[in-house]
C-alpha cells in the first residue's frame, strides 16, 4: 500500500525537479531576444521555488515526518541532520539566486556568468536533497512508522497541494504562476513561442 504523504512528496519532487531542469533548459536556450519574457518566467520560476517548497512543503518535513522517522530508525539521524542544514539554509540560497538573476536583468551581461554558475549548482544541491529523501527518509518512514502516524502526516500532507500539479489544484491561488511559467517559457520548455 502506497501511503497517500508517500505519493504526494514524490509528487511534489517531480514538480520541483521538472521546474529547476526547466530552468536550465531555459538558461541553456538564453533570452535570444526576448529578455522581458525570459526574465520574467526565470522569476515566476524562483518565485515558484521560494513560494511552495520553502514554505510549505519543507515546514511539514522538518516538523512531522523527521521526526517521526528518526524515532522509529535512528540511523537516518545524520541524514536528517543533513537535510535540515539544507532546509534552513534553502530560503536565503533561493533569494540570493533572485537577487542575483536581478542584477543580471537590470545591471547587464557582466552579471550574468554568476547566476548562471549559481542556478546550477541550486540544481545540483537542490536533486541531491530530494534524492536523499526518497532513496533514505521514505524508505524509512514507509517500513517503520504506524497507523497514527500516518494518519497525522496524511491530513498535514494533503492540506496545501503543490500548485504546479495539475490534478491537485484545479482552483489553486497558484493557477496564474503555473499558467504564467508554462504559457510564457519558450518551446520546448513551456508553449511560448521557440527561441530558436
Amino acid at each position: 500500500m502506497t501511503h497517500i504523504t508517500l505519493r504526494i512528496i514524490r509528487d511534489e519532487h517531480a514538480s520541483l525537479s521538472a521546474m529547476l531542469r526547466s530552468m536550465l533548459m531555459l538558461l541553456a536556450h538564453g533570452p535570444a531576444d526576448d529578455h522581458e519574457t525570459f526574465f520574467n518566467v526565470l522569476r515566476a520560476m524562483l518565485f515558484y521555488i521560494d513560494e511552495f517548497p520553502e514554505k510549505q512543503h519543507h515546514p511539514k518535513e522538518s516538523n512531522l515526518l523527521f521526526p517521526k522517522v528518526v524515532r522509529v530508525a535512528p540511523d537516518t539521524m545524520q541524514t536528517v541532520e543533513r537535510l535540515e542544514r539544507d532546509h534552513m539554509g534553502g530560503e536565503v540560497a533561493v533569494r540570493e539566486l533572485q537577487h542575483q538573476l536581478l542584477a543580471w536583468e537590470l545591471l547587464g551581461d557582466a552579471h550574468k556568468a554568476a547566476f548562471e554558475d549559481a542556478a546550477r549548482q541550486y540544481v545540483t544541491f537542490y536533486l541531491e536533497h530530494m534524492r536523499l529523501e526518497e532513496e533514505v527518509i521514505l524508505p524509512a518512514a514507509e517500513k517503520g512508522l504506524n497507523a497514527a502516524d500516518w494518519h497525522e502526516l496524511d491530513v498535514a500532507f494533503g492540506a496545501n497541494r503543490d500548485p504546479l500539479n495539475r490534478k491537485a489544484s484545479q482552483d489553486s491561488v497558484y493557477d496564474r504562476l503555473f499558467t504564467r511559467i508554462v504559457m510564457k517559457a519558450p518551446a520546448p520548455i513551456g508553449l511560448g513561442p521557440s527561441t530558436h
